[in-house]
């Protein structure tokens, strides 16, 4: 049975280097590395099954990171309008990541921890808090006084400070940062 025609894509030059970056970076999960190859392939105008063939993987994986890279084109295109190629950068590596799994439902929303982001940034001072600087613990409570959320720990806070990676879904991450890059 034969496969319906492959999206096009459409790959700028420098999504192309910074796709051919992180497919060659010895760091990266092969995971990455694969996705990106897909791309890279795909936008060379490689039908699905000969990229699969190639790569030694399912035609249906190969179809549907096709399609996602499809999907997020204008998001792409819109972040690199902002001439900053390490957001960019960013943004292809979400765009190439696993979505959240099922399971339990998320304790914070990705505007919720940019809201404690932001707060670390300011003075406690501006709080009137009675500190020099903040703590996890001092950051909690005022979280919970602003109402950015019901209750969150001092170790949670401290995990947001470290850069832990907080996890939200690809799709949510690439519309914040259209939707901040064009406001």
């Amino acid at each position: 049975m034969p496969h319906p025609q492959a999206n096009e894509l459409h790959v700028s030059s420098l999504q192309h280097e910074l796709l051919e970056r992180m497919v060659h970076r010895s760091t990266n999960a092969q995971r990455l590395v694969k996705r990106g190859r897909i791309i890279l392939e795909a936008a060379e105008g490689v039908s699905n099954s000969k990229i699969a063939q190639h790569l030694q993987m399912g035609y249906e994986t190969v179809r549907r990171w096709r399609d996602r890279w499809h999907m997020a084109q204008a998001h792409l295109e819109a972040i690199e309008a902002t001439a900053k190629p390490k957001l960019l950068g960013q943004a292809i590596e979400v765009l190439l990541t696993d979505e959240k799994r099922p399971g339990a439902p998320e304790t914070f929303t990705f505007e919720q921890f940019m809201q404690i982001m932001a707060l670390a940034c300011e003075t406690p001072g501006e709080s009137q808090r009675p500190v020099s600087s903040w703590t996890p613990r001092e950051l909690a409570d005022e979280a919970v006084k602003r109402g950015i959320v019901k209750q969150i720990s001092p170790r949670t806070v401290g995990r947001f400070l470290k850069g832990e990676r907080f996890a939200a879904s690809s799709q949510a991450l690439l519309a914040h940062a259209t939707s901040r890059r064009s406001s």
